[in-house]
């Protein structure tokens, strides 16, 4: 168990951009937009501080939306937390931040600003709107001089997967602090993420090597190998072993669902995961969120479940991305549509 809880907050659905892969219009293209009122986001924190005083957790929100500075009360919010003292994300648009902005966030506890580039320009822009990629790579000083960190984020289909490692030498000449990246998940209207599972496994083999030599170079920023088939990556490649202390039974890793994140709509409606569509366990403002934790959640954590990776060795670590796979076989628990592994490696078993 780790010591914060993650609570990812949309508090808007207002935004300035339409991106093509926008999880808010996946399912409704009509959507009306949602915003949370003053007093609902009030009640809001207050339910998040009793489950982590039920739980002995410790409360972290990425605050996100939309834009959450559209928010009327974004400002309000931010010196509410800092009274609470919760620290905080920020996951936004570029749009809006100034350095006077900037500073008023990291004053009242910002620790990190996200961004996201998801291609080089032409593929960027096309996505989210004309414009986007370079206010996007100016304002990653902007966030740097109020000592905020910054961190840019790459959702990646078959549509941009060639163009990563070049978003990767864009986003270390702007002096991006943290770099990570995402895969797609498909919604309802497109099961189809581009990718074979060797196109993406050589992803990883032509990143890693960029990472380790911007990382020999002294480079600046930190490479956050945040998909789980990292794990998978690096066990081939004999930089991630097995414990032999390991317990039988125990999850070290993988998947956050239904372990330590959650993730909290506009409307209220409470969802185990973002990126799972149809994952809604509750509604903050009827539920406690508490009680949804030990029964409406107690279904993402069946780890034997998992159709593939409960015969794998890695389960304990890696699983993959539930949500890639439960948006493109609509099952939680199905096989990850990018994972190359074929066998148990320890027992042979082909899984």
């Amino acid at each position: 168990m780790k010591q914060y809880f993650a609570f990812q907050w949309h508090i808007t659905d207002d935004c300035d951009q339409r991106c093509k892969h926008c999880y808010i219009f996946a399912e409704n293209t009509c959507k009306q937009l949602d915003s949370m009122t003053w007093d609902q986001m009030q009640e809001v924190v207050a339910n998040c501080e009793d489950f982590c005083e039920m739980y002995d957790r410790l409360p972290y929100f990425y605050i996100t939306g939309g834009d959450p500075i559209l928010h009327p009360d974004f400002w309000p919010l931010l010196e509410l937390l800092a009274i609470r003292k919760i620290p905080f994300t920020i996951m936004g648009n570029p749009f809006h931040l100034t350095d006077e902005n900037c500073r008023r966030m990291k004053m009242l506890g910002c620790e990190k600003y996200q961004l996201s580039i998801d291609g080089l320009e032409q593929t960027h822009d096309w996505f989210r709107k004309s414009g986007s990629y370079r206010t996007t790579l100016e304002k990653i000083g902007t966030i740097n001089r109020a000592d905020i960190r910054s961190v840019v984020m790459t959702t990646v289909s078959g549509t941009n997967i060639h163009e990563v490692p070049g978003i990767i030498d864009a986003v270390v000449e702007a002096g991006a602090c943290v770099y990570a990246f995402a895969r797609y998940c498909p919604t309802s209207g497109d099961k189809d993420t581009g990718m074979t599972p060797q196109e993406y496994r050589h992803l990883l083999e032509i990143c890693d090597a960029k990472f380790k030599a911007y990382e020999a170079a002294g480079c600046g920023t930190y490479f956050n190998r945040k998909d789980h088939l990292w794990t998978l990556y690096q066990y081939e490649t004999g930089e991630f072993h097995i414990p032999d202390d390991a317990e039988p039974g125990m999850i070290y890793g993988g998947c956050n669902c239904g372990n330590c994140h959650i993730t909290i709509l506009p409307s209220g409606d409470v969802y185990a995961c973002r990126r799972v569509q149809n994952s809604k366990v509750g509604n903050i403002f009827e539920d406690r969120l508490a009680d949804l934790w030990v029964c409406e959640m107690e279904s993402y954590r069946e780890y034997d479940q998992f159709q593939k990776c409960a015969r794998c060795e890695l389960k304990p670590w890696c699983r993959g991305c539930p949500a890639v796979s439960s948006g493109a076989n609509g099952d939680f628990y199905a096989p990850d549509p990018h994972c190359w592994k074929t066998k148990n490696d320890l027992t042979g078993e082909v899984l």
